[in-house]
């Protein structure tokens, strides 16, 4: 089978960490004979400095062209200063919007590998986690209207949270559908007592579920959830929310895994069309350094295999990889506060090869 690629590179140690994905999806086109054709585009900063704007018209021509997108990281300190509509984080935004990518998943899973780098007690993880964040990605407060306007108390600025009732719908499928395929459990977090936003996002979500009488669902509000994670986490196996709310949520649920460099994400459209990268950011103070964890973006390369191309088998086989590499002692700078071998960007990259 040919698949094409579009490839974002992006900022910071994005580069890096995507040229190790790239070479694990070559080594699963000759392993499993299929050809992944790639097209490299620019977005962010480097799209900054070469075109003047963070989302050039070619790489939203080309990622649509494209059967999915694979994205390493944008942004970083150089340009910080610029207006907030043209910074490089702008750019994820735009492909969002560009590409119809209205559901995120951010998968949380507790290796048990690296149980020892999870902050909480041992007990509270016995087993260890596996939870999913399915975010709404198009809608609510950062798509909203957003402006400046007067007041009795000087200059304001605001940005307004709006949710219809299809943009719930289909997220909501989504955390439903997965659901059935794992432990039949949603936790729909809003702010009801407070948002109408959120009262309409309590009553649709419900509607959905009625399609799905094997499936739990239970409604908590954002701050009892923040809690929760923390407390009890395990309850915790689809949760569905809105933009904002499931930005911070994931953020969170990243943590008690041990490290942001091990989780992948994906962003989905309607059918199969995806865009998938790593949760962490583009870290400027390590890049080119060989310091970066690039076992999130190979992961997220995994996520592309299952999700959008239907290879689970392929999917399977990059996950194992991963994990055994963990399981021999290896450890990338992030993951070293326990000790183990440690290796480089590079590195991890041979040894993901070798135990494929």
């Amino acid at each position: 089978m040919n698949y094409k690629i579009a490839v974002v590179p992006g900022d910071g140690i994005g580069p890096e960490v995507i040229d190790q994905a790239l070479r694990v999806l070559d080594r699963i086109g000759e392993k499993y004979n299929h050809n992944f054709e790639y097209t490299k585009v620019l977005a962010g900063g480097a799209a900054i400095d070469a075109t003047g704007g963070c989302l050039p018209q070619e790489t939203i021509d080309i990622c649509k062209a494209s059967d999915a997108v694979l994205l390493g990281a944008v942004g970083g300190w150089k340009w910080d200063t610029l207006p907030g509509d043209e910074r490089p984080e702008r750019a994820l935004l735009g492909l969002r919007k560009e590409l119809g990518l209205f559901a995120n998943l951010r998968p949380a899973i507790l290796f048990d590998e690296l149980s020892e780098a999870c902050p909480l007690k041992p007990e509270i993880t016995a087993g260890g986690l596996d939870i999913v964040v399915v975010r709404e990605l198009t809608g609510g407060i950062y798509f909203g209207e957003k402006g400046f306007k007067d007041t009795d108390l000087g200059p304001a600025a605001y940005d307004v949270e709006q949710y219809a009732e299809e943009e719930v719908r289909r997220i909501a499928i989504v955390a439903f559908d997965m659901a059935m395929k794992r432990n039949k459990k949603v936790t729909s977090v809003d702010k009801a007592n407070v948002l109408e936003s959120s009262r309409l996002w309590r009553r649709v979500v419900a509607e959905v579920a009625k399609d799905y009488p094997e499936v739990e669902l239970n409604n908590l509000y954002v701050d009892n959830t923040a809690m929760q994670m923390i407390l009890n986490p395990k309850q915790f196996d689809v949760i569905v929310t809105s933009n904002i709310f499931g930005d911070i949520l994931s953020d969170e649920a990243s943590q008690i895994t041990g490290s942001i460099g091990m989780l992948p994400s994906a962003s989905l459209a309607q059918g199969n069309f995806g865009m998938y990268e790593p949760v962490h950011g583009s870290a400027p103070d390590i890049a080119g350094q060989n310091k970066a964890n690039p076992m999130a973006t190979i992961l997220s390369a995994a996520m592309m295999l299952r999700y959008t191309f239907g290879l689970s088998n392929e999917a399977d086989a990059i996950e194992a990889a991963v994990k055994k590499v963990l399981a021999d002692g290896y450890r990338t700078p992030d993951l070293m506060a326990n000790g183990g071998k440690e290796m480089g960007t590079k590195e991890a990259g041979d040894l993901i090869l070798a135990a494929l």
